[in-house]
Formats: structure tokens, sequence, C-alpha cells
């Protein structure tokens, strides 16, 4: 090998070395509370969605979930970001008609009923910034129970002429409803 092939060969090396650290990535880990979503209607093929909520699903490893969304105080939704919730057509919550565009969903949860609210706060973390005057609706609805739910989370479904979206937790479960 000649004086030039092998400078060649050491530059060539050397560029490639330098070129994989400068286009590694650090990727972050995998949240402890990972983002999810639920949508109605929930078919993954159905692209005429009416409503969507985005939430971090936290788990209760042990906790009580009294501890981790205390009654009496507005809760976030799940984890991290407050939940997201998008309405693709003007819906009825409660006595309010909310119109179609992007919130954030917050709950009061108390023993025996939840203070579900819509408001126009959006981009915020957690419950902190939480400020009551920017609610659009509130409805209270009441707490059931069943199986004990792990993780956090969210499904749709349709009953009672309505769109429920139902929230578990432990054994916790709400339905709120809204009508389109």
């Amino acid at each position: 090998m000649n004086k030039r092939t092998l400078f060649t060969t050491i530059t060539f090396a050397f560029v490639m070395l330098l070129s994989t650290s400068i286009n590694a990535q650090n990727f972050s880990k995998l949240d402890k509370s990972p983002m999810d979503a639920a949508a109605f209607p929930s078919s993954y093929k159905e692209a005429n969605k009416l409503i969507k909520i985005i939430y971090s699903r936290p788990q209760l490893k042990g906790r009580e979930l009294s501890t981790l969304a205390p009654n009496g105080k507005v809760w976030r939704v799940g984890a991290n970001e407050a939940a997201e919730l998008t309405l693709f057509t003007d819906m009825k919550f409660g006595d309010t008609t909310v119109k179609a565009g992007t919130y954030t969903f917050f709950v009061i949860p108390n023993e025996n009923e939840w203070t579900a609210i819509i408001s126009t706060d959006t981009n915020v973390w957690g419950a902190y910034s939480y400020n009551e005057a920017n609610d659009v609706a509130r409805v209270s609805v009441p707490v059931t129970t069943g199986d004990n739910l792990e993780a956090f989370s969210i499904a749709f479904d349709e009953a009672d002429g309505a769109i429920q979206m139902y929230l578990g937790w432990g054994t916790t479960r709400i339905a709120v409803p809204f009508v389109k």
C-alpha cells in the first residue's frame, strides 16, 4: 500500500468515525407515564373522528388514587401535561354547547361524584395554572367501580344517546357524556 492510499484510507476512517458521532441521536428513555390517545369512533380505520383526547397514563404502582388525584382538587386527567381534548364538531356538554376546537380537560375528584371541566387553557403542564375563569363548561358525573386498572385509562363508547368518555383508574370509574 503506497503512502497516498494509506493516507486516503486513514482519512476516510477518521471522517466516518467523526460523522458517526456527529449524527448520533440522544433519544430519551420511555416516559414513566407514556402519552396515549382515545377517540370516538374508536376504530383506528375511522378517519372521521368526532372527539379525541390526548393524555398521559400514570400507573398506581402501590399508591392510592386519592393521593395522586386528591378529592376536591383540580386534576389534570393523567400525568405530565394536562389532557388535551379536541371536539371535531359542536357538542353538548351538560347544558352548554361547546364549539368544535381544542381545549384542556380537567376533573375535580370527590368520593361520590367528579366534576368534569372543559377549559380554554391549552398547552399547560399539570393543573398548576388552572384558572376557573377559563372554564367553558362543567358537568358532575357519578362515581362507579369496576375491576382494578393499574394504568390510568380513557375509552369512548356510545350509550344512552351520548358519546360516553370513560375514565378509569384503580377501581374508580366515571362516564362523561358528550351529545352530538
